[in-house]
């Protein structure tokens, strides 16, 4: 879970929240928290490795609804991927190069997606095994800088009254949400987690707390050692910015390296995710069938079409904009998931009153987005609404048209 979203997410959360950037990840988290609460009890009455996928279809069943909804996770994880490889490529050019070009940009955005989708489709076996290894080293490298930063820190940069007023701090915390985004993975290894009841709401609860801690420390580091100008004025790098008064260039270095690594180890394994959320999708026919071709137990055709989209996403819309889209697309799928979690929370022993605070919490996390979002930046919220109603459009015509006329193995679902 502690993905490349933070290297990416980082400075618009200063630029929004300055010094209470802290309090915006934050924010963030609460919603997080409250949304993996519904997700653990979910994964534990409906194992599958459908995950979110099967979560909506047992509470709405096979419908327009949960066929919209299913579409629009997929096309989510696009920007996810989207907002890694310009994150990669931002980091790449500050490390690389003395002056950042749109050339190189458009170059490195290729590079991170292109190198993984070849990785995905010789040996998706390297991906699961790599993932463990590249996120203990970036988590390393992060308590590393947080450690050793902790005596360069000015408190005073901190103080509440720096603070911006508390609508713009909950804003930046909605906007850096998809940072948080990758918890929700969890469900979709629920079959193959021994002693599930006990195992699977824990590994939901450490994962987000944990990272919670972590990017609270980050935040406190950043703001607490650089000046808000510097932070700015680096923004798509800010990360590496922060780890200077520490450990001057070696420590942007480090910093930038890791960003490489995390940014391009999301990429890699999202893109495989993505590519096995395509093919479950094909398996209950909400998808076309060529998705669910596989060859070697990897589902080909639907690896390059999630890297084919996420290019033209991540070559047309800039870093600030995809973050935003990316949030909103999760606050929206996780708002409809705690919804289900609602609907069916007598069978999955849930407590009601946390569902609802779950639900409100979620739907005002999103409303406020795109609201602010509207009067700020209208294209953001353009490109977002045009996901939901290609979602729509796809169920309705696929599904009235041509899924009805075709015969799909369902996916089995673990009772």
């Amino acid at each position: 879970m502690v993905g490349g979203g933070i290297f990416a997410v980082l400075g618009e959360a200063v630029s929004l929240a300055h010094s209470a950037t802290v309090i915006a990840f934050l924010f963030a988290g609460i919603v997080a928290i409250l949304t993996s609460y519904s997700y653990a009890k979910l994964s534990v009455k409906f194992q599958s490795k459908g995950g979110t996928v099967s979560f909506i279809d047992e509470a709405f069943g096979h419908n327009y609804l949960s066929g919209s909804v299913n579409f629009m996770l997929w096309l989510s994880y696009l920007v996810t991927i989207s907002l890694y490889a310009v994150a990669f490529s931002s980091y790449s050019q500050v490390l690389f190069l003395d002056n950042a070009t749109k050339f190189f940009n458009h170059f490195f955005i290729c590079f991170a997606i292109i190198l993984p989708l070849l990785i995905n489709l010789v040996s998706a076996s390297f991906v699961s095994k790599s993932e463990t290894f590249i996120v203990i080293i970036k988590v390393v490298l992060l308590i590393l800088i947080i450690v050793v930063s902790y005596s360069y820190l000015d408190f005073d940069r901190l103080s509440p009254k720096h603070w911006e007023g508390s609508i713009s701090i909950f804003i930046a915390g909605m906007i850096i949400f998809v940072a948080y985004e990758g918890f929700e993975l969890i469900a979709n290894s629920a079959e193959d987690i021994k002693n599930p009841k006990s195992n699977l709401p824990k590994a939901f609860y450490f994962s987000v707390v944990l990272v919670i801690i972590l990017y609270l420390l980050i935040a406190i580091t950043s703001i607490g050692t650089v000046s808000e100008d510097k932070l700015l004025e680096a923004k798509d790098y800010a990360l590496a910015i922060a780890a200077k008064p520490a450990l001057g260039d070696i420590g942007f270095t480090i910093v930038s390296i890791t960003a490489l690594l995390a940014t391009f180890s999301a990429i890699n394994a999202t893109i495989y995710g993505n590519g096995r959320l395509g093919y479950i999708l094909a398996m209950d026919g909400e998808l076309p069938n060529v998705f669910n071709k596989q060859r070697n137990n990897i589902p080909t055709l639907s690896v390059i079409i999630t890297a084919f989209f996420s290019l033209i996403l991540a070559n047309s819309i800039d870093l600030a904009q995809i973050a935003i889209i990316g949030s909103a697309s999760f606050l929206l799928i996780f708002f409809i998931v705690n919804i289900a979690a609602l609907k069916l929370y007598k069978i999955i022993n849930a407590n009601r009153f946390i569902l609802i605070l779950s639900c409100i919490i979620s739907f005002m996390a999103l409303i406020t987005l795109l609201i602010h979002t509207y009067k700020t930046d209208i294209n953001a919220v353009i490109v977002f609404f045009s996901f939901v109603l290609i979602s729509i459009l796809f169920e309705l015509i696929y599904g009235r048209f041509i899924r009805k006329h075709m015969f799909n193995r369902p996916y089995k679902k673990k009772e």
